[in-house]
């Protein structure tokens, strides 16, 4: 089966300073935004490379790149035209490598082991067949501002570490494990949702109410692991201790819930994720406690 997800592990973005903006942007089909409409000027585009702007130039030595983003020579867009590209050039050792790493947690993860155990149970398979690995582009999207309110616009890097389709299973971005450990949460996540697909009849698009998109996200990063203390403070650098767990699963919940095509902004992903957050907070099926 091919992978095509509907949902995300936690979409990850990192923001690019407003002065790295261009004055004149095009989008990835070379076709520049019409600002004959309002509705066109208000929808996100899609950065493609130009090395006058970015000073990242993909027909020199990578390596001479690298010097480059070192240097300083190279603006932050830049840099992420770069990690794209050098994804491309490593996109087989990434897959092989993940897909090592996922064979070894079928055979050795007590929570990887333990989910597969329990979609089992209601008549659901995850294998080799269906939890494949791919590399996963990202975009680099340029989110307009509100002109009438004085807002600039704003580049954000949008990327994804997985996702799970009903109609086709659980997709491991490749590129962006970092290591075994990362994938064990990013595939403990999507198993979350596969148990909650076979469990109940989720409305993965928001089709009829978002609430159950919401509800699956909640369970999904408090039970993979993703959002303990140990990962959120050595790898996000958030050192908080006070509701620190509740917090994580709140923001990659609400992210998650943005990337809804029926969603219309923050506001209505956290409205819907408060909604919610008591009963899917409280429901740990089917773990019987909070183990990662």
């Amino acid at each position: 089966m091919s992978p095509a997800p509907t949902t995300s592990a936690g979409p990850a973005s990192s923001g690019i300073p407003p002065s790295s903006l261009p004055t004149s942007i095009v989008t990835e089909n070379d076709t520049k935004p019409s600002s004959s409409s309002e509705a066109n000027d208000l929808l996100p585009r899609y950065l493609t490379n130009d090395p006058s702007r970015t000073g990242y130039d993909p027909s020199i030595q990578w390596w001479m790149n690298y010097f480059k983003i070192l240097t300083g020579q190279i603006t932050p867009e830049g840099v992420e035209h770069y990690r794209e590209d050098r994804y491309k050039a490593n996109e087989a050792r990434d897959c092989a490598r993940c897909e090592a790493d996922r064979d070894w947690l079928f055979q050795n993860s007590p929570v990887i082991r333990f989910l597969r155990e329990k979609v089992a149970n209601l008549n659901g398979v995850l294998d080799e067949t269906n939890v494949v690995c791919r590399r996963c582009p990202s975009r680099i999207v340029v989110i307009p501002g509100n002109k009438d309110k004085g807002e600039e616009d704003r580049i954000e890097v949008a990327r994804q570490g997985g996702g799970f389709s009903p109609d086709h299973g659980i997709l491991l971005c490749a590129n962006e494990m970092r290591n075994r450990g990362h994938l064990e949460d990013t595939l403990a996540h999507e198993m979350v949702h596969a148990w909650d697909h076979l469990r109940w009849k989720v409305d993965w698009f928001g089709e009829k109410s978002l609430r159950h998109a919401a509800c699956t996200e909640i369970r999904a990063s408090m039970l993979s692991g993703e959002c303990r203390w140990t990962r959120e403070s050595i790898v996000r650098g958030n050192w908080t201790l006070t509701q620190q767990f509740q917090n994580c699963v709140r923001m990659r919940a609400i992210q998650s819930v943005m990337a809804r095509p029926t969603c219309k902004d923050d506001v209505h992903a956290t409205k819907v994720v408060n909604e919610v957050w008591d009963s899917c907070f409280a429901d740990k099926r089917p773990f019987e406690e909070i183990y990662r």
